[in-house]
């Protein structure tokens, strides 16, 4: 039993750690921003729009006059969930596999002579456990032994909820987004 768990972890990793890297040979790192040639703005969008939404994550808010997309908050994929491309190599899946991770992505997109300027922004966040909450258990039952109040609003809310703690950016996330906007524009 125990030789069988080994060996699904061991499958797990090994699939995770070919999943994250896509099997490259060693690529280049790509600045940030990167160059891309194109002369029309629409097509460039929907491509990065595109590049975007195969890492899962959702569009927030988009602008094209500012240049900018930014999306909504992702939490982080495990080990056992290779096909979700946020958590880029075998730390960042562990870590999230242990404790809750968030992303968030920013992308602007520049036009300058001959084409455009992609620039990635990726920020990741810990939830904070250790937030208390205001009520107990049982608090949102009626007791007996109070007299007749006029207040029929006796459930209390938390008082905050959970927090998230920056841990600043993801360049593993910010280098893995430039490489598959580089491939999708070299197409």
């Amino acid at each position: 039993m125990i030789c069988n768990l080994i060996k699904f972890i061991m499958l797990c990793t090994l699939c995770t750690s070919c999943a994250s890297s896509g099997f490259h040979a060693a690529p280049a790192t790509p600045s940030n921003p990167i160059q891309i040639s194109g002369t029309n703005q629409d097509v460039v969008w929907e491509r990065v729009v595109d590049t975007i939404h195969t890492y899962k994550f959702t569009i927030a808010r988009e602008n094209k006059l500012d240049g900018r997309i930014e999306t909504g908050y992702k939490v982080g994929s495990n080990l056992l969930e290779p096909w979700h491309g946020d958590s880029v190599g075998f730390d960042n899946r562990l870590e999230s596999s242990l404790q809750s991770i968030r992303r968030r992505v920013f992308v602007s997109v520049t036009p300058i002579e001959g084409g455009y300027l992609l620039g990635i922004e990726a920020f990741k966040e810990i939830e904070d456990v250790h937030t208390q909450t205001s009520s107990a258990p049982g608090g949102a039952t009626f007791q007996q032994e109070l007299s007749l109040r006029r207040d029929l609003n006796l459930v209390q809310e938390r008082s905050s909820t959970p927090g998230w703690i920056p841990l600043g950016r993801d360049p593993t996330l910010e280098q893995d987004i430039l490489e598959s906007l580089q491939v999708a524009f070299s197409q």
